[in-house]
This record gives structure tokens, sequence and C-alpha cells, in this order.
């Protein structure tokens, strides 16, 4: 079995902007790259799970999606960084038009993503890890099976006492000490 780096994008991999869909306002979080990287090398897959509520809305397409997806992803490949796949979910249950206003098991809170990585890529969901930037993150981690959900500081209110994340961080980026979090799941963060 394999274990993964589940990662949210916006406000964990890049800078949160609502409904992101241009290459020109894409701006990675500084270090993510690197930090990704390092898991990498330790033998997790690296998968990005992500609610595209903006294809609901109608803001933009699923093709403006692609096209900047396979920006991301190539310039983590530039960078050396494989990211294994990438799994959107384009629904809205409220504010989707036509056929994305529906209450998709793959969207977040939902944990139907992480379900489709694991049985896609033989995951063993406990021994992987999730990081996003929202609690509904962190609760479709943990629906799921996730053995360490970490919530980062984006920018998000995090209600630090009722969140259900392992840890919380100020950056993904500033995870140090990654051996300890993956021998016996302590870490730093700076």
């Amino acid at each position: 079995m394999n274990k993964a780096l589940l990662l949210d994008r916006d406000g964990t991999i890049c800078q949160e902007i609502n409904y992101l869909d241009k290459i020109q306002d894409f701006e990675f979080i500084e270090g993510v790259i690197d930090t990704c990287r390092c898991f990498q090398d330790a033998g997790y897959l690296l998968i990005v799970v992500t609610n595209q509520a903006g294809i609901a809305r109608g803001y933009y397409t699923e093709t403006d999606f692609h096209i900047l997806n396979n920006w991301m992803v190539g310039q983590f490949k530039n960078a050396g960084v494989n990211l294994t796949k990438v799994y959107y979910s384009p629904y809205h249950p409220v504010h989707g038009i036509g056929t994305y206003k529906r209450d998709s098991f793959c969207r977040k809170p939902k944990p139907g993503m992480i379900f489709q990585a694991q049985k896609e890529f033989n995951l063993d969901l406990s021994a992987s890890i999730l990081v996003g930037d929202k609690e509904t993150d962190i609760e479709a981690g943990i629906a799921a099976g996730v053995g360490t959900n970490i919530i980062v500081r984006s920018g998000h209110p995090i209600d630090e006492e009722q969140t259900k994340a392992q840890f919380i961080v100020n950056s993904f980026s500033k995870i140090t000490g990654i051996e300890n979090l993956i021998h016996d799941n302590t870490f730093y963060s700076n």
C-alpha cells in the first residue's frame, strides 16, 4: 500500500484568491514546492483534492480549470516534484448552475475525492497526511480515515478550540522536522 500527502490547493499550495482561474493570478506559497519535495523523497504520493465552486457558479469553465491545473503541475514537474494526480469537485449544492448544482459526495467536507484516490493508488489512508486551510478539508480527511490532518492559517478563520485538526500551522511550507512527523507524528512549525 502507498501513503499520500493529500493537499488542498487554494490557501495551501497557492495564495487564496476567490475563484482563481488565471495563471497570472496564481502565486505559489513560498517554499511549498520544496516542502512537497521532502514528502516525495520520504515516499509519499502527492495528491491534490480541491473544491472548485467557481466552475459550479459559472465563473470559469472546466477547460479554464484544466489550463491552470496543467500549468501548476508543470511548475512542480520543472522543479523535480511529481503531483501524482489532481482531483477536483466542480459542484455546489446551493449555488451551482445547471448540472453543477448538486450535493456531490466528491465535494469536501465529504470524502469522495479521497476515496477515489485511495482506490486508484492503493492508499493506506491511516498512514497518509491531509493538509488544508478550511475545516471542511479536515472533516473530509477525518471522514475518509486519514491518519494525520493538518490545518494551515491562510486567512480563513480557524477556531483553534473547536478544530478537529491534529495540528495547526502558519503555512504548509513552514513545516520542519519532517522525519519526526513521518515517524512519530510530531513536528515543529515556525
